[in-house]
């Protein structure tokens, strides 16, 4: 999950939506975002700060630029789509008109575990939902 945080206080959260919505652009931080920038009433989120679960991937480190947030704390990396430093890291890309403070492994092995449960109750629930294909 993400959370946004403006002068200590959270302004908004979110979880993956991306099964639930089938909406391939429904992660945390893009649902997160969407909330703190209608909070706030701007799409600039300067003096604010994410934290998330799991590292962001491109598409999530792209719009943490867009939108200027001020800092990115992860708890997990990402080895495969991670876009904060593990595979590219776009919230540090010169050239781009902002860049992010990160701050990564904070509370590592808990956000490992919330993750490790999270993607088992998605892989029961396919599972569950394919085998009620079959017996219909």
């Amino acid at each position: 999950g993400a959370v946004v945080v403006r002068e200590g206080r959270i302004i908004a959260r979110a979880h993956n939506q991306v099964e639930l919505l089938k909406d391939a652009t429904a992660h945390a931080e893009m649902l997160a975002l969407t909330q703190a920038e209608a909070g706030v009433g701007d799409w600039r989120l300067i003096d604010c700060d994410l934290y998330v679960t799991k590292e962001p991937c491109a598409m999530c480190a792209g719009a943490l630029v867009h939108t200027r947030v001020r800092r990115v704390i992860f708890g997990c990396t990402d080895p495969v789509a991670g876009a904060a430093g593990s595979v590219m890291n776009l919230l540090q890309m010169p050239g781009l008109n902002h860049r992010c403070d990160t701050a990564s492994g904070i509370l590592q092995d808990e956000c490992a575990a919330i993750l490790q449960d999270f993607f088992r109750k998605r892989r029961d629930e396919q599972i569950a939902n394919r085998k009620s294909e079959i017996e219909n």
